[in-house]
């Protein structure tokens, strides 16, 4: 990689300029063996101690979310249905399969009886919890390996904990896929760093592959957003490779990895579809395909390198889309559909009826990042110690891209500007394009933001930490020296944290003496309800939210549930959910009963619901699906029509006979309502 001063590698190297002279420097061989003894010792040192202290925050972090999580539910002393309900939406899906395998009859249906060891709820959310401790130590080796120095880790690792309400939600959403998966994606990035170090030995290299490579399938393995945050990660490597910044065969090696990690996935998977029509497969094939056709890319003047560079990212694409498009067109792929129109919809091109595209349109989580998120990493100093770092770094990447792309032809200018730039080192590089792709990715979609405000933890240590900045910094404004860059390197990072303590230890004390308990004494009634009056046999119908709790719960039959990744299950949700739109009995109890239904579940909570907007509530998603004028003051689009049927979930409850030769009540409370379905011939 060509770069703008090459740097020596090594504790405290400067530039040969800050050097004494070589008569100056001189000393006896015994002198200069003890130098070199007591560098080791002090180089071991450094390690041990730094690597002590991740592996204590990693274990604190972990001790601290799960006494969170105690102390907001009082788990300990709840009962087994009421821990089982606190795990919300499709969090008590996936436990269920865990607690299915549990309790399997033998080793071969299920998994090793850990009760004698361990009640197995908690074992479960100690995992989940354990793996907290290997995120916050992935960051923090992350920044090491940036910075050169552990304190930057510590600053890392402290940022996470004081910004826990941006950085994770894992003490309140335990089960979720993304809380399994982002431990593995931070050892990825870590590991991609080391990998993008010069010099490494072969050994080094292909040990750090091998963990590159684990890491990917783990990831890819446990999150359903895998493709699109390895697209994005894909992405990153390509626009490093076009301008040079990067070694082209390891970026070759990443692409390979995510390659044979997704197939791996997908053959785990049962042969997954929709892993096979991801656009991540079609990418990284087509820049290894084009890079084949496209000879001497990275030879020729600026201009020259431009037209190939443009021709270049223009092949890519027409690849892409073409094996892409081929593929599903093949397969017969329709599984991530809606994720295409929900994208399409929210950044404006074309306003959508679809249900499924709406359904996530008005979910605040996939809305835009709130600014209110700033002012909060802006009080522990994140958000604008990373902004600097931010300016800076990009002021070097276009400096250094322009160079690569320059050829030899600039030699002179780069040698004006010489003394107010530093090097790019591939691995702060790619760090670089990677927090700001996943920034893009957090301000267009606030569910993302926990990939972005936890390295947002890492770039900003790092570059509080970096020897090389304040060289630049110090430079710039002709105040450089060895002592002075050290003494700051050091001190700021030191004051930073003294400030961070001092403002939020009394806080994070006083949020661990706060004692709530779980309290849903609706949810609870209808679940023993539900094991004590309805035959192990029985199929529910309701919200996929509520359903995911009583397979959980009860262990019954489910019509519909949260996997929203698999176009039948989302067709099938959605004709079930016309309990909430304004439709015939008749209609209804056809759609119910084609799918098996034998109870069917109602919530006053999305029948009447407040939380949304008008045009946003799950009943006006359904009406402007069906064509129908939605309910209450405002505009209707001009081809909607009023329904000749009143509101379903409303009409049923007037035990009206048109509704009663179907549905039969067969329980209620403040919350919920359950209708056994008539069995016609």
């Amino acid at each position: 990689m060509t770069t703008v001063r090459q740097r020596r590698v090594g504790k405290g190297t400067e530039a040969a300029e800050d050097q004494p002279s070589e008569e100056k420097n001189a000393k006896p061989d015994g002198k200069i063996l003890s130098d070199h003894t007591g560098g080791k010792l002090w180089n071991v040192l450094s390690v041990t101690v730094g690597g002590i202290v991740a592996i204590s925050l990693g274990l604190l972090t972990s001790v601290y979310v799960a006494t969170l999580h105690e102390n907001d539910l009082w788990f300990s002393n709840i009962k087994e249905v009421e821990r089982e309900i606190s795990f919300r939406t499709e969090c008590g899906l996936y436990y269920s399969y865990y607690k299915q395998m549990i309790q399997a009859a033998s080793i071969q249906q299920g998994i090793v009886n850990c009760k004698q060891y361990l009640e197995p709820v908690y074992f479960y959310i100690y995992t989940l919890f354990g793996l907290q401790a290997v995120y916050v130590i992935a960051l923090y080796v992350t920044s090491w390996l940036l910075s050169g120095t552990w304190l930057s880790g510590l600053l890392a690792a402290c940022w996470y904990i004081t910004n826990r309400i941006d950085t994770t939600r894992v003490e309140f959403t335990i089960p979720l896929r993304e809380n399994w998966a982002l431990p593995f994606f931070a050892v990825q990035i870590a590991a991609i760093t080391y990998l993008l170090r010069t010099h490494l030995q072969p050994v080094q290299e292909r040990l750090t592959l091998m963990a590159i490579f684990i890491a990917t399938f783990l990831f890819s393995l446990t999150w359903q957003f895998n493709q699109f945050m390895m697209l994005i990660q894909a992405l990153a490597l390509f626009i490093l490779d076009c301008f040079d910044m990067l070694p082209t065969a390891k970026v070759t090696w990443l692409y390979t990895i995510q390659i044979s990690g997704l197939l791996l996935v997908c053959v785990l998977q049962f042969f997954n579809s929709m892993i096979l029509g991801s656009l991540l497969l079609s990418f990284n094939a087509s820049v290894l395909i084009t890079r084949t056709i496209q000879k001497n890319l990275k030879k020729g003047g600026l201009l020259n390198r431009l037209v190939k560079l443009i021709l270049h990212v223009l092949l890519v694409l027409c690849f892409t889309l073409l094996i892409n498009k081929f593929i599903k067109k093949i397969l017969n792929l329709e599984s991530d559909e809606h994720i295409f129109k929900f994208l399409k919809a929210k950044f404006g091109f074309g306003a959508t009826r679809d249900f499924d595209a709406n359904l996530y349109l008005c979910e605040e989580a996939f809305g835009l990042l709130p600014l209110n998120t700033f002012s909060r990493l802006s009080d522990t100093l994140l958000f604008c110690i990373y902004v600097f770092v931010l300016f800076l770094m990009t002021v070097v990447a276009v400096i250094v891209a322009f160079r690569n792309l320059s050829g030899s032809n600039q030699v002179q200018l780069m040698e004006k500007m010489e003394e107010c730039t530093i090097t790019l080192k591939p691995d702060a590089a790619y760090n670089l394009i990677h927090t700001v792709l996943f920034g893009c990715l957090a301000l267009s979609t606030m569910r993302m933001k926990y990939l972005w405000t936890s390295h947002m933890c890492v770039f900003a240590s790092f570059g509080l930490c970096s020897t090389e900045i304040w060289k630049l910094i110090l430079k710039c404004i002709h105040l450089y020296t060895s002592r002075r860059t050290h003494v700051i390197k050091y001190s700021i990072p030191i004051i930073t944290l003294l400030y961070i303590s001092y403002k939020f230890w009394p806080g994070i004390m006083d949020e661990l003496s706060e004692l709530r308990e779980f309290y849903d004494p609706d949810t609870v009634e209808l679940m023993n309800w539900i094991k004590s009056n309805t035959p192990n046999t029985a199929v529910f119908a309701g919200s996929m939210q509520l359903l995911a709790g009583v397979k959980l719960c009860t262990g019954r039959t489910l019509t519909n549930h949260p996997h929203y990744e698999d176009k039948n299950l989302r067709e099938r949700t959605k004709q079930i959910y016309q309990i909430y739109a304004k439709r015939s009995p008749e209609d209804v109890y056809r759609i119910l009963r084609s799918f098996g239904t034998d109870y069917v579940i109602l919530e006053d909570s999305i029948c009447y619901e407040r939380r949304h907007s008008r045009g946003c509530r799950l009943r006006d998603l359904l009406d402007i699906a069906n064509g129908h004028i939605m309910d209450g003051l405002g505009e209707n689009e001009p081809d909607l029509k009023p329904s000749l049927y009143p509101r379903f979930c409303e009409e049923i409850k007037k035990n009206l006979p048109s509704y009663t030769v179907h549905f039969t009540r067969v329980f209620q409370n403040k919350t919920f309502h359950v209708y056994k379905l008539a069995k016609h011939k």
